[in-house]
């Protein structure tokens, strides 16, 4: 059923452009199957129609999506197969949304999400796409509020801030009234920066500081190649560190008014100079830049300062082994999953593995002659109770291999055993219950999928690989245990051996230590997979086996991706940490 309420007013214009309390704006939210407006589609449409603060109109109405509706998704939204069962399809519903927003500037936040999604159905149907006016709540934000005020650009977030009359649950008109009600807040703070119109607002972009135009001179003597440069104070303390293909453009790029985060801008006015380092390859000046950030940790970088308080799973070395959550890879005959940005996503990881492996979770030290009377998850059927003598060391490893194998090779029985889990918790409706179960999940299987994925570059002792420069040349590095040893280049025309051989042998030398990561960050090792799984890359020289396991992680990290693109494709821009 399509509810559609209308109030008619008369509007007006300016001749210098529209004034905002004139401009009619239609503030809306959609509800979908899953992330991908070519994969997914409409599940539900909110809007409220609003002018000078005052409201127009309404338009509600749950929507057919003409297939079932994902678990994961049910579990977000609240919205099941039953309740869109007699609801119109989007061939119905979208002649008279396309009639309700005429004229009229949408507001979204996170349109190019919702505006995805408008766009196709109309393609799907015949309909020309929307030529209206947009602004994008999560947009503006970013650029009116810092940090200090609010952590991240998420409706909620923005919501409590403004204390919005209404909360945002992940329903369409819900999620709208909460965005015009910060729509309407933003307003009021861009009309004290001198935005009056909607012309000015949607062009709004802060001027440069007098600090910004002050120090400009700080760029004249950058050279403009692949490096990293480093902001440092009066004292040469690093302040800010970065990299670029060309640090001349770059590092110019901070004295104009595109640059507009409020920290940054902070962080010229207290910098006194620019220390560059040129190096040979991007990929270099990419691995530079993290070890001189976690090296260095400037107050002014938000990411990759603190490698070393990275979490991992740690499946003890002990007669009766458990999960345990620690901060340090030992040289020891443990098995690690990890790393982990947070101490709360390990717990979702260990507890997603106990689901499905009967471990103990006890944490005193366990040996066949110290006994002690079991806990209730023996009751229960969690745990064999080796404790108390029940279940054998030969019994008891069995689980053990169950888990090293869950953890390095093989998540397909800890997958299993928590979908099960999570559908039963949908059919008896405690779906609160299974997104936890959901994120629990998920914590496991990108962890594992990631760190397979190290593993399989972090095992090589030596690998060499090229890819072609901008020039006609190569770009060659050597990489040993996942950590880059040694960059060049080669040029045009020229012999590869002198320079491979001259490059390997002039290679840091790398020993290794434990873990999955033994010789360098996770952060390093990505960065150098990524560079290796880009276009044009060449290897030259591998010593041993490069594979990932046939039933590892990786090939359920897709699924989960799927499953989440709905929070995924709103969170990275609503959630992005505002500068």
């Amino acid at each position: 059923m399509v509810l559609v309420v209308e109030i008619a007013v008369q509007g007006a214009l300016d001749e210098l452009g529209t004034p905002l309390s004139q401009v009619t704006f239609v503030v809306f939210d959609l509800e979908t199957t899953g992330g991908s407006a070519a994969e997914h589609t409409i599940t539900e449409i909110g809007a409220v129609k609003v002018r000078g603060g005052e409201p127009l109109g309404e338009f509600a109405t749950l929507v057919d999506p003409g297939g079932p509706i994902p678990p994961f998704i049910s579990v977000l939204t609240g919205i099941t197969d039953a309740m869109v069962t007699t609801a119109p399809r989007i061939d119905s519903v979208l002649p008279s949304f396309l009639e309700f927003i005429r004229g009229a500037t949408l507001v979204a936040h996170n349109s190019p999400f919702d505006m995805g999604f408008i766009k196709a159905a109309c393609a799907a149907l015949g309909y020309p796409p929307p030529a209206n006016p947009v602004v994008d709540t999560a947009d503006l934000a970013r650029r009116m509020l810092t940090r200090d005020e609010v952590p991240n650009c998420k409706l909620g977030t923005l919501a409590r801030f403004f204390r919005s009359s209404t909360e945002p649950c992940h329903r369409a008109l819900a999620d709208a009234k909460a965005t015009s009600d910060v729509l309407h807040a933003l307003l009021e703070r861009a009309g004290s920066l001198g935005v009056a119109t909607l012309e000015e607002l949607k062009s709004f972009v802060r001027t440069p500081t007098p600090e910004q135009q002050r120090k400009r001179h700080l760029a004249d003597a950058v050279p403009g190649t692949p490096g990293v440069y480093v902001f440092e104070d009066q004292r040469g303390e690093a302040l800010y560190v970065g990299k670029s293909g060309n640090l001349r453009v770059r590092v110019r790029s901070y004295f104009t008014a595109s640059e507009t985060r409020s920290r940054i801008r902070e962080m010229i006015g207290v910098a006194e100079r620019v220390r560059t380092i040129v190096c040979a390859t991007g990929l270099e000046a990419e691995v530079r830049e993290l070890r001189l950030i976690a090296g260095t940790k400037p107050r002014y970088n938000r990411r990759s300062r603190f490698p070393e308080k990275a979490v991992w799973l740690k499946l003890t070395d002990e007669p009766f082994p458990r999960l345990s959550i620690v901060r340090e890879v030992r040289p020891d005959q443990a098995s690690y999953l990890g790393p982990f940005s947070s101490s709360r996503t390990a717990e979702d990881a260990k507890a997603a593995l106990h689901e499905a492996i009967p471990l103990r979770q006890c944490t005193e030290r366990l040996t066949p002659r110290h006994t002690r009377r079991a806990c209730a998850l023996a009751e229960i059927g969690r745990c064999g109770a080796p404790c108390e003598g029940r279940e054998s060391p030969a019994d008891y490893t069995l689980h053990v291999a169950s888990a090293r194998r869950a953890m390095e090779h093989d998540a397909s029985v800890v997958f299993s055993a928590m979908e099960a889990r999570m559908e039963r918790l949908s059919v008896e409706q405690r779906y609160e219950e299974a997104a936890a179960d959901r994120d629990r999940l998920a914590a496991y299987v990108r962890t594992a999928a990631r760190m397979q994925r190290l593993q399989a570059l972090t095992g090589i002792p030596q690998l060499v690989a090229a890819s072609p420069a901008f020039d006609g040349g190569w770009d060659i590095h050597v990489i040993r245990y996942g950590r880059l040893a040694a960059a060049g280049v080669m040029p045009r025309g020229a012999h590869p051996t002198p320079y491979v051989e001259a490059l390997v042998a002039t290679a840091e030398t790398v020993v290794p230590g434990p873990g999955p990561t033994p010789a360098a960050s996770a952060e390093e090792t990505e960065c150098i997979l990524r560079w290796l799984e880009s276009p044009g890359v060449r290897l030259v020289q591998v010593e041993g086996g490069w594979s990932l396991p046939a039933h590892g992680a990786g090939r359920l990290k897709a699924r989960i991706d799927r499953a989440y693109q709905a929070i995924e494709a709103r969170s990275p821009r609503e959630g992005r940490p505002l500068s």
